[in-house]
């Protein structure tokens, strides 16, 4: 609960509520705090299993961490057979290739031979990386539109 609380804001906090409560009423506070804190645990668990319930059987499994869409996303698309032919689909197909294919024919250079896609050979290209290209001493076409 208080993970990004360093040792000096802890220290602070402490001095502050003996300042403010006094050492003879600062258990009793503290008592009274912890005693808050556990009803709100145990009014949020019961919320939760009530709301399990009135779900009903099919939802059993259904955790309240799934409602962050970052996890929920993940769920389902790690799950998704589609999703993974579209991975595939995406591993073997290299936009920055066709589009020098592209200028290299607009200008009237020869193109180099069509290689074996990564993802026919079992592994999938990471697009992120850089990759390592032999200079050829040539700069590469000027595009007006795109800058």
């Amino acid at each position: 609960m208080f993970n990004d609380i360093g040792i000096l804001e802890l220290v602070t906090l402490v001095v502050l509520a003996v300042l403010v409560f006094g050492p003879d009423k600062l258990p009793k506070v503290i008592q009274d705090v912890s005693r808050f804190i556990r009803k709100i645990r145990d009014f949020s668990e019961s919320a939760k299993q009530d709301i399990r319930s009135e779900l009903g059987p099919e939802f059993k499994d259904f955790e309240f961490e799934d409602l962050n869409p970052k996890t929920f996303l993940r769920k389902q698309l790690d799950g998704n057979e589609d999703f993974k032919e579209l991975k595939e689909l995406r591993g073997s197909f290299d936009l920055k290739k066709e589009m020098n294919e592209v200028a290299d024919a607009v200008n009237g250079r020869e193109t180099e031979p069509p290689a074996v896609p990564a993802a026919v050979n079992g592994s999938s290209p990471d697009l992120l990386k850089k990759q390592d290209k032999p200079d050829t001493g040539e700069r590469p076409p000027y595009d007006a539109d795109a800058t």
